[in-house]
């Protein structure tokens, strides 16, 4: 499964990525606004920090809005990778973007058969939200299950990019269901790190080591 940053904020993608685990950043109009950054400035620094696509999402709701500001963003670096709604619109411009050899995320997919469309319309990546799902009432991972299936059942291309990631367990049964990618705040994948076993087991081989006074 790859592993997407979510966020436009440059030192965690530049941590992350050194540790040769991130494939890919996902950005959207929130996190740029929570990282206080001109939005072409940060994607193109993004785009240079990952060679794995980069997420950039198009703000004007109309497929001739949505053209123009794609013809802007995919100038920005090769690996940009745009992003548009699941509406009629969004998958207008999917279909001409990928028709053009051009990487599309639709992102805000909340059933099956809306991933489906996406699916048919050429996306790159489909974006369930995981997180969203679950805070409304439904099943989150159910969602992921059904879109695997049908996904599969079709040899369809289009990956799975698992979105509003909220814990651990999201990424644990994105992996167990088969989830291409998942996007996660740097505060999650880090979590990832962590057990308190592998903490205590340190913790213990620091003292032991110690003891001998040695070092290397």
């Amino acid at each position: 499964m790859k592993f997407f940053a979510d966020t436009a904020e440059i030192d965690d993608i530049k941590d992350l990525a050194a540790t040769g685990l991130l494939d890919g950043v996902t950005t959207n109009p929130s996190l740029i606004m929570k990282s206080g950054r001109d939005f072409m400035e940060v994607t193109k620094e993004i785009c240079a920090l990952v060679d794995g696509p980069v997420s950039a999402e198009v703000v004007a709701l109309d497929h001739a809005g949505m053209m123009r500001e794609a013809e802007v963003l995919r100038k920005l670096a090769d690996n940009v990778c745009i992003k548009v709604p699941l509406t009629i619109d969004g998958l207008k411009t999917c279909k001409a973007l990928t028709g053009d050899g051009t990487m599309v995320n639709v992102t805000l997919c909340f059933s099956a058969n809306q991933a489906l469309l996406a699916a048919k319309a050429g996306a790159t990546f489909v974006s369930p939200f995981v997180g969203r799902h679950d805070d409304n009432g439904f099943d989150g991972m159910g969602l992921i299950s059904d879109i695997r299936l049908i996904y599969d059942n079709y040899s369809f291309a289009t990956e799975i990019l698992v979105a509003s990631v909220r814990h651990g367990i999201h990424v644990l049964e994105a992996a167990k269901i088969g989830a291409d990618v998942m996007t996660a705040p740097p505060s999650v994948i880090r979590g990832l790190f962590k057990h308190v076993l592998t903490d205590k087991g340190i913790e213990g081989f620091m003292a032991d080591w110690a003891k001998t006074g040695q070092s290397i």
